[in-house]
This record gives structure tokens, C-alpha cells and sequence, in this order.
């Protein structure tokens, strides 16, 4: 009968302790030498619409600097959450302060006007590198229309579905 002999090789994981005295392994540490993503830098131009708000978006490669009807972004829309819904198309796809953005907005509400801003942005960087960029941003739902817009009133209802006060008697 023939013995048979594990040879194992161990591979000696190194540990490094923090300041707060938490060991991190080394082991799958990220290469170094993995190269940046190459950004085309190319201007693009879209439309996005919400609601009733239209926004038509031009971004050129630059410092990030948002130019909204001749305003800033933090003075057209100082709600940040609105700031954050208008920045996800580049937060997605990792391009914050590559590109200059200039976009007319006219109609709707202010979240109504952020969704639309942001499909114009997704569209613009949709149109400048379609095969790096768009399966990053359908994944993430960017490039769909939100199609939900305020239902008509009708004859002889209040609003749309709410019905006058029944009296039984």
C-alpha cells in the first residue's frame, strides 16, 4: 500500500495593529499599481425631464463647478439632499469634479426640477462614453424616465379621486 504525503505550503499572514489596536491583514491588501479608470474627456449635452420640470444640461470637462440658471448649485438648491440626488450620476460612476455643469431649468417644483436635473446629467455622460459609462448607470437606475406625474381632475369630483362628502339622509 503507497503512503501519501500532504505537502501544504502556509502562507504567513502579516497583521498590522491601528492606533485604536485593531489588526488589519495585509493579505489582500489593493495593488498600488492598479490603474485610474481613463475619463473621456468629451463636452455632452442631454435633456431630463420630472414632473413638469425640464432641464436641459450641458457638461464640459473641468473642476466641478455647477452652474444652475446663472446661479450655484448650493444657492439654486440648498437642500442637500436635493445636492445629492443631482451629484449620484457622477458619485456612480466616480467622476466628482471632472466635469462642469450648466443647465437651464424651467418648470415644476424643486424635486421635480433635482430628478430632472439629474437625468440630464445621467443622459450627458450616457452620450459621452456609452460603453464604459451606461451599464453603470442603468444598473444604478439612472437613465429611466420617472414617468409619475399628477393625475387630471375629474367632472364631479374635489380632485382627482377625492369625492364630495356622502349624506346618507
Amino acid at each position: 500500500m503507497a503512503e501519501t504525503t500532504d505537502t501544504t505550503t502556509e502562507v504567513e499572514e502579516t497583521y498590522e495593529v491601528n492606533e485604536q489596536g485593531v489588526a488589519y491583514s495585509s493579505e489582500s491588501a489593493p495593488s498600488a499599481d492598479a490603474p485610474a479608470r481613463p475619463a473621456t474627456i468629451a463636452p455632452g449635452a442631454a435633456t431630463g425631464r420630472r414632473k413638469e420640470a425640464v432641464a436641459r444640461v450641458r457638461i464640459v470637462p473641468g473642476t466641478g463647478v455647477w452652474t444652475v440658471n446663472g446661479r450655484t448649485l448650493d444657492s439654486y438648491f440648498p437642500n442637500k439632499l436635493h445636492q445629492q440626488v443631482v451629484n449620484e450620476p457622477f458619485a456612480a460612476l466616480q467622476l466628482e469634479g471632472r466635469f462642469d455643469v450648466i443647465a437651464r431649468i424651467h418648470g415644476g417644483g424643486i424635486t421635480g426640477q433635482a430628478g430632472a436635473l439629474r437625468l440630464g446629467v445621467a443622459r450627458c455622460l450616457n452620450a459621452i462614453d456609452l460603453d464604459a459609462n451606461r451599464p453603470t448607470l442603468k444598473k444604478a437606475g439612472l437613465l429611466t424616465r420617472d414617468a409619475r406625474v399628477i393625475e387630471r381632475k375629474k367632472a364631479g369630483l374635489k380632485k382627482a379621486r377625492k369625492a364630495p362628502q356622502f349624506s346618507k339622509r
